[in-house]
């Protein structure tokens, strides 16, 4: 049995969000700084280990007044929390591409379970002869799980935000040689 390593790649990949703002509207967000390690044997992707590390501060929402509020003790706070990790516990493919990767999610030293879903694209060799694989993941969190709990009454009722997150994952991995 042999263990396969893969690295990301980072030109073809993207750890995103998107939340409701506002009752009505979607505010689009990612990571810009992270890091992926992914070990399996023989390039089975249900015997896959997977630890994702993401820079908190690498929050980019197209909005840098925004940005800069997510990054401070409303939200992530930063200054104290450095982080945000997924370490995966378990994977298992549902049916035919389309898998279920179970693991503990961390923010703010707050841990709980969550599970990401999507599709395997397969593997393949690119036009440089590296042996790639392709995800598409998603999930659905409560940020109040979290302690990002902050929010502003609107005028009009409601609330400035949605307590849901979709996590949107658009991967692609290179396999170490």
């Amino acid at each position: 049995m042999a263990i396969s390593k893969w690295k990301i790649d980072y030109e073809h990949s993207k750890i995103a969000f998107k939340a409701t703002y506002m009752m009505f509207t979607k505010v689009l967000g990612e990571f810009r700084t992270y890091s992926l390690k992914v070990e399996n044997e023989d390039d089975n992707f249900e015997t896959t280990s997977l630890e994702f590390i993401a820079e908190a501060e690498s929050i980019h929402t197209f909005s840098t007044e925004r940005d800069n509020h997510l990054r401070s003790a409303d939200f992530f706070d930063v200054e104290h929390y450095k982080y945000i990790t997924f370490k995966s516990n378990k994977i298992k493919r549902i049916y035919d591409n389309y898998y279920r990767i179970t693991g503990d999610f961390t923010i703010k030293n707050i841990t709980k379970t969550i599970t990401l879903e999507g599709e395997f694209s397969g593997l393949m060799k690119d036009p440089s002869n590296n042996i790639i694989a392709a995800f598409s993941l998603h999930s659905k969190v409560n940020r109040k799980d979290f302690g990002l709990t902050w929010n502003a009454a609107l005028e009009n009722g409601g609330v400035l935000l949605a307590d849901d997150v979709i996590i949107e994952c658009e991967v692609e991995l290179i396999k170490e040689v």
